[in-house]
């Protein structure tokens, strides 16, 4: 009896010394998957429509967080994706947006402009250098000497940059009005199997042979109601012209593109074959038509889920006949945004009105010389922030937290306002959730003097961009989602922060988590 108990426990430690073996000691390859505007609420809501090998494969077989939290607010697709990557918020990596206002010139920044470094396949001069502190590529180039496959293949040049980071090997992106991948020399020489795919099968060779419909019969379109009842719908990009590749890129298709891409750079390069880590980066959409409202297009909403779980579902079984999915760490998220949604219709008498920030300036420009005398106190406005002239208030010999918190009490009387934050406030002011959540949207460098919180329902008119938009604070999560490698699958409720992403996939590569990375890795993924 004893000596068979001996037995089957040195089996056991054998057999289970032989699955260890079958798991490398790391991931051969990491691919992180960033989807703009993808919500869990929606791929819940639809998936009835759902073939197998996507999102139900990724509920199945791998461990999924239901609510993912950004730590700052209005996330974008250039801050949503610095902060994964990096693993913080723009309070340190110094991303606050798609775009900022430049306090020294006054002018819009874009996040990834440069003009030191030109562009390949494209006129657009780009390159990472507002981001501040490392990211995960940056990391795994440094812990491998160089010798890791890192690339970035998004349909944006914001997405791309921004999971490339500052030592990747490549970032490439669909050329707005061209169509083909384009790149930046700042990441040095441009791949010769991207220009092969340009040069062969780029998507300028194909565009007009493309045409959107339904993929499902119209009858299982459903889940969304409006108004006016949409029977079908058809969209070809061939009479667009200037604008086709950026209404493409705002359909299912531009997701198949990148998966194009993707078994490019598989064929063409050695990642995942060896012992080395290597991280592919990959950007995808799942926002409206467009950008109409889901009112709108009800039907292409729906259809956008429907084709981006097979898409997924393409991915994996890429990357399982390529690399194979034991050796594969996959990790799927949201840039946790949406597009504006339009106001309610006045017979639902849901409490509202209209707030000019351009009046919200000069009016305190007014109060600011009642006080102080004549001068432009007030330089700019941009997004909900106000701009003091420092200058002006420095040769005034004024004390500018005296300024600061005058402005801040004046604002608050205005209609449509719940608070105005000053700077100081914010950085040195008593903590709460909300106050932190607006500090790591801050910094420096490019924030204004005064943030102006308007209260949900209102309607936020903005000269400047020359747009409305309907403000709105719902609680808003996302879908974290980890597959593949040695990961134990699981569907979690409790809320985590996305800026965990960055430190958990660097613990499984055993390498250095970003810089600026504070939070801990989140435990219990592996089986």
């Amino acid at each position: 009896m004893r000596e068979r108990f001996i037995t089957s426990l040195i089996t056991a430690i054998v057999i289970s010394g032989i699955n260890a073996q079958n798991v490398p000691a790391v991931p051969k390859l990491v691919i992180g998957l960033t989807i703009d505007q993808l919500r869990t609420d929606y791929i819940e809501a639809f998936s009835a429509m759902y073939g197998e090998r996507g999102f139900k494969r990724l509920f199945r077989e791998g461990r999924v967080y239901m609510n993912g939290e950004y730590d700052f607010i209005k996330p974008d697709q250039s801050s949503s994706v610095a902060s994964i990557y990096t693993g913080t918020t723009p309070y340190y990596n110094g991303v606050v947006g798609n775009n900022w206002m430049d306090r020294n010139s006054l002018c819009v920044v874009k996040s990834v402009d440069d003009k030191s470094y030109m562009g390949v396949y494209t006129s657009e001069n780009v390159s990472p250098k507002y981001l501040t502190v490392s990211n995960l590529a940056d990391e795994l180039m440094v812990s491998t000497h160089g010798q890791a496959h890192v690339y970035s293949i998004a349909p944006t040049k914001e997405m791309a940059i921004m999971g490339a980071g500052h030592a990747a090997k490549g970032a490439f992106w669909i050329n707005d009005e061209t169509g083909k991948w384009s790149g930046t020399t700042y990441y040095g020489t441009f791949p010769e199997w991207v220009t092969n795919f340009n040069d062969r099968n780029g998507l300028d060779f194909r565009i007009d042979q493309i045409t959107w419909g339904p993929y499902l019969p119209v009858t299982a379109y459903k889940y969304i109601t409006t108004e006016t009842k949409q029977l079908t719908f058809k969209h070809n990009f061939t009479d667009e012209r200037l604008y086709k590749y950026k209404k493409f890129k705002t359909s299912p298709y531009v997701n198949d593109e990148v998966n194009k891409l993707v078994d490019v750079f598989l064929n063409n390069t050695n990642a995942g074959l060896d012992d080395t880590p290597d991280l592919l980066t990959l950007g995808y959409y799942a926002g409206n038509y467009d950008g109409k409202p889901d009112n709108e297009y009800a039907m292409q909403i729906q259809d956008m889920y429907v084709r981006l779980d097979n898409t997924i579902g393409d991915l994996l079984d890429m990357l399982d006949r390529k690399v194979g999915l034991k050796n594969t760490l996959i990790f799927i998220t949201s840039t946790g945004y949406r597009s504006p949604e339009p106001e309610d219709l006045p017979e639902y008498r849901i409490p509202t009105g209209e707030f000019h920030l351009k009046r919200c300036s000069a009016l305190l420009n007014m109060y600011l010389m009642a006080i102080y005398g004549q001068g432009q106190y007030v330089e700019t406005y941009y997004g909900n922030q106000i701009y003091l002239n420092h200058k002006l208030i420095e040769d005034k010999n004024l004390n500018i937290t005296e300024v600061m918190t005058r402005s801040s009490e004046f604002i608050v009387q205005m209609s449509g306002i719940r608070s105005a934050y000053s700077s100081q406030r914010l950085l040195l002011g008593a903590w709460d959730p909300k106050i932190e959540k607006i500090r790591n949207s801050f910094t420096r460098e490019c924030s204004g003097d005064l943030y102006i919180e308007i209260l949900p329902g209102w309607k936020v008119v903005d000269e400047y961009s020359n747009s409305v938009r309907v403000e709105r604070e719902a609680y808003s999560s996302v879908p974290v989602f980890f597959f593949g490698y040695n990961i134990k699958p699981e569907i979690l409720y409790s809320p985590v922060k996305v800026s965990a992403v960055a430190p958990t996939l660097a613990h499984f590569m055993r390498i250095r988590a970003p810089n600026a990375s504070v939070v801990a890795p989140l435990t219990g993924i592996r089986k």
